[in-house]
């Protein structure tokens, strides 16, 4: 059975991980780099396990996880539909079967706040692990006169983490925000859309959803 590791030690799909950081880059676009796709495969599989979903989904999570921001070597937008295609060829070609091609390419397909939707546990986790990664480490431009409202937003976040409570049935997100770099009310402006879809993604996999910023609840 193919698995993260296998994704990952592949030559082919290197290359294009590594060339979408590239492209994006010349964007000025925050980093879609090796640590951001760990860290959606790591908590994607997370999610699944804590819940008890069974491992090859949560393997399939961890899969779709680090493939998710691939599409952005074709174009930053509607990456998610985009690189749901390139995957369907790599894993094809490395042998996955016809159910777990469409359970990854469907996560990665729906991952994006406006036109994704939680259709799987797959998907669901992925799209609560991509939208949790939130941390000023992601901002790639170093003059802040340059800094769009979403790079203020990510740079502002010092400390961001995911807790899965199994007994519960809550998937919390913890943030702490610089106030004196963005304000929790622009904070909601730039990723309200993206909670929102959490919350959704949250609820398919029987969980309630919460927000926590400088330890207030906001959802």
């Amino acid at each position: 059975m193919v698995t993260l590791e296998n994704i990952k030690s592949d030559p082919e799909i290197d290359m294009y991980f590594q060339k979408t950081n590239t492209y994006l880059g010349h964007m000025g676009a925050i980093v879609h780099d090796y640590g951001h796709a760990n860290t959606v495969a790591r908590n994607s599989r997370h999610i699944l396990e804590a819940l008890a979903f069974p491992r090859r989904e949560a393997e399939l999570a961890a899969v779709a996880g680090y493939l998710h921001d691939i599409g952005n070597v074709i174009n930053r937008y509607d990456h998610g539909r985009i690189g749901a295609v390139l995957v369907f060829t790599f894993l094809l070609n490395m042998g996955l079967p016809p159910e777990e091609i469409a359970t990854v390419v469907s996560a990665i397909g729906n991952h994006e706040e406006k036109t994704g939707s939680p259709v799987s546990s797959v998907a669901a986790a992925v799209i609560i692990s991509d939208k949790a990664d939130v941390h000023r480490a992601r901002v790639r431009k170093r003059d802040f006169s340059s800094f769009t409202t979403r790079d203020r937003v990510n740079y502002a976040v010092e400390h961001s983490d995911l807790k899965v409570d199994s007994e519960l049935r809550k998937i919390t997100m913890e943030l702490t925000i610089d106030l004196a770099i963005s304000s929790v009310m622009e904070y909601f402006e730039i990723f309200l859309s993206r909670m929102v879809l959490c919350r959704r993604a949250a609820s398919s996999l029987g969980c309630d959803f919460e927000l926590f910023i400088n330890e207030a609840r906001f959802l």
